[in-house]
This record gives C-alpha cells, sequence and structure tokens, in this order.
C-alpha cells in the first residue's frame, strides 16, 4: 500500500490531513488531467456494501478523504488511525479560499433553484476574488434524461471550470461525476453534499463542538428528524457489525503475514 493510503473497509482511504488534501487538490489543477475526490462518511461506507455502481464510483476517485469522527473512531478501532477529519462540508469553504487567491475557477452543480446562486454570493463576500463561472440546479430526476444531462455537461465545458462542485446528495453526486467522468473538460470534481445550503444559510451546522466530538448526526436529526432517523438509525444498524466484520478481516491478515516471518 502506497504511503499516506490506508485500506479502509472496502475502500482505499487518503490518510491527509486538511493542509495535505488542498496542497493535493492544487497538484491535480496543475496537471490538467480530470481527477475526482470524494469524501466517505457513516452513510457512503453502509452503502457502498451493496451498491456496485457507488464502489465502482469511489475505486475511479483520485482522491479519499474522512467525513465524520465516526470513521476516525473506527480506523482507530481496526488498528490503521487517520490523521484528521477532512469532511466535505469543511473542505468546500477552504477550497474556496484557496481558489481566489490562486485564481481557479469554479462551477457549482446542485442544490434547490436559487441555492447554489445564494452560496455563490455569500463565498464572493468573504472571498472578492472568488471566481464562479456558473451554477445551475439540475430539475429533479435529471439523471436519467439524457437531454438535460447533455444541457448540464454542455453548460459545464462551455465555462471549462477548473474545480466543479457537485451538491447532490450521496450516492447521485459520485455516481453522476463517475458516469461523466470522460465527458467533463474540467480539472477537478468533488461532491460535496449539503454544503450549498450550509454556506446559503439555508441549514445550520452543527456547533464546532459537537461536530469534533462525532455528535453532528444528532443536530442533523434534531433539523431534520423524519430524514434523518430513519438514515441514521440504519446507518448505526449495520456500521457497528461492519467495525466488527472488517476488524476481524484485518486481524486475519495480521496473523497471516506475521506467520511468514
Amino acid at each position: 500500500m502506497p504511503e499516506n493510503k490506508i485500506s479502509f473497509f472496502n475502500i482505499v482511504i487518503d490518510n491527509l490531513s486538511m493542509s495535505e488534501a488542498l496542497t493535493k487538490i492544487d497538484e491535480f489543477v496543475a496537471r490538467d488531467k480530470h481527477k475526482i475526490v470524494v469524501t466517505p462518511n457513516v452513510d457512503h461506507l453502509v452503502k457502498l456494501q451493496t451498491d456496485k455502481v457507488f464502489l465502482s464510483a469511489y475505486q475511479s476517485a483520485n482522491l479519499v478523504l474522512t467525513d465524520g469522527v465516526p470513521l476516525l473512531w473506527a480506523a482507530k478501532i481496526m488498528g490503521t488511525p487517520i490523521k484528521e477529519k477532512v469532511s466535505g462540508s469543511d473542505l468546500f469553504p477552504k477550497l474556496c479560499e484557496r481558489a481566489a487567491l490562486k485564481n481557479y475557477s469554479l462551477f457549482f452543480l446542485g442544490g434547490l433553484e436559487g441555492v447554489a446562486e445564494k452560496a455563490a454570493q455569500k463565498l464572493k463576500e468573504d472571498y472578492p476574488d472568488l471566481n464562479v463561472t456558473g451554477v445551475y440546479s439540475p430539475p429533479f430526476g435529471f439523471e436519467d434524461e439524457a437531454l438535460e444531462n447533455e444541457k448540464i455537461l454542455k453548460l459545464i465545458n462551455m465555462h471549462k471550470p477548473d474545480i466543479l462542485c457537485v451538491g447532490l446528495g450521496a450516492p447521485k453526486q459520485e455516481k453522476w461525476i463517475y458516469k461523466h467522468r470522460d465527458q467533463l473538460k474540467v480539472k477537478v470534481s468533488l461532491g460535496i453534499g449539503a454544503s450549498f445550503d450550509f454556506v446559503a444559510g439555508n441549514v445550520q451546522r452543527a456547533p464546532i463542538w459537537m461536530q469534533n466530538n462525532g455528535l453532528e448526526w444528532f443536530y442533523r436529526t434534531m433539523q431534520e428528524p423524519k430524514r434523518m432517523l430513519k438514515r441514521y438509525f440504519i446507518d448505526a444498524v449495520f456500521f457497528i457489525p461492519l467495525i466488527v466484520k472488517y476488524w476481524f478481516k484485518n486481524k486475519r491478515s495480521r496473523d497471516s503475514l506475521s506467520s511468514h516471518y
């Protein structure tokens, strides 16, 4: 396994700090070849056990970061500690700050009507030199409409952004990027979940102390109980057995390796 990469459940994680992740994205922009960034959380890891297309999207990604304190806990239990939580919601504004400093252009895809525009406006207030070349909020179910996807691809490619930020929620955003990876004329694509809503102020993020202590799920559940309670309950039911399963799998691998020496 290359340095700074960790086998984690059924994917490979890039064990980087936020600063190192931003530097890696700088390298991607400089190379002028499309690279994909994903930020797995507990919900992603549960879905990745059964969703083959989602897993293929992850396997094609060039940078896989760790979104969520529970994953740091799981990694520690399994004997493969991860340096730092690098969530999409934390990475997005920092990447915008970086883009303003280095003159990277961005395109925002996703969110409800007007949300991405509002997020772009607020970010430009914070970073006046930020260059958001375009925004687009696709209609519900667009991913299955060939003409709509053709329109979106033409729009993005017409603007020629360095970085494409896709806020469609998982696994839709990762699958969409994966499906169109060869058609997108951008240098970096990344899925950012609800980040447009957070930046626009439509949805409040959990206080920092809750984020740092793995309680952001609880805060989100209090905000949207009907939608989030079921998701987090299902995740918990499946995630804990997954930790046990992969802990034993890793132990067998270590024991087998030790027996050869």
